[in-house]
C-alpha cells in the first residue's frame, strides 16, 4: 500500500536528530522507516519544494534533492487543482481553513485512493468533511 507522506514527517525523519525525538515522534519515524523500506512512501513536487526550501549549504541541499529523487513522486494534473479548489470551498462553507498545498495533497490523496501520513492536525479536520484517509501508525 503507497502511503503520501506530508512534511511534517518527512522533516522528522530527515531533519531532526534522533536523540531529540519524543517517544511518540520516535514511533512515527520508525513507521516512516517501515514505509521507506517497503517502498511505500510516495511524495509530491510541493512536499519536496517544501523540503528543498531553506538548506543553506549547496552540499547538503544536493544530498537531500538526490535522496527524495529516489521515491515515488506522484504526479499533479490539472484536475487536482480544480479538485482543491472545490475542497477550499466545502471546507469553508463548514468555516474550515486549509491551505492550498493542504488541499492539493487532498485532492491528490483523493484521486489516488491513498492516505496522507502526517502530524498536522489540520488533516482531521479536513477528514471530517472531505473524502480523504489519514496513515494511522498501528
Amino acid at each position: 500500500m503507497t502511503v503520501l507522506v506530508d512534511t511534517t514527517i518527512w522533516s522528522l525523519a530527515l531533519r531532526r536528530l534522533p536523540r531529540r525525538l519524543s517517544p511518540s515522534e520516535s514511533r512515527l519515524v520508525v513507521e516512516w522507516r517501515r514505509l521507506v523500506e517497503d517502498g511505500a512512501a510516495a511524495i509530491v513536487g510541493p512536499i519536496r519544494q517544501e523540503l528543498l526550501s531553506g538548506v543553506r549549504e549547496a552540499n547538503v541541499f544536493e544530498r537531500l534533492r538526490e535522496h527524495l529523487a529516489g521515491f515515488d513522486c506522484i504526479a499533479i494534473g490539472i484536475d487536482d487543482y480544480d479538485e482543491a479548489a472545490r475542497f477550499h470551498n466545502r471546507l469553508r462553507a463548514r468555516g474550515v481553513a486549509g491551505s492550498a498545498t493542504d488541499l492539493l495533497l487532498c485532492a491528490v490523496a483523493h484521486r489516488t485512493g491513498i492516505p496522507i501520513f502526517t502530524t498536522d492536525r489540520d488533516f482531521q479536520r479536513y477528514a471530517r468533511h472531505l473524502p480523504v484517509a489519514l496513515h494511522e501508525v498501528v
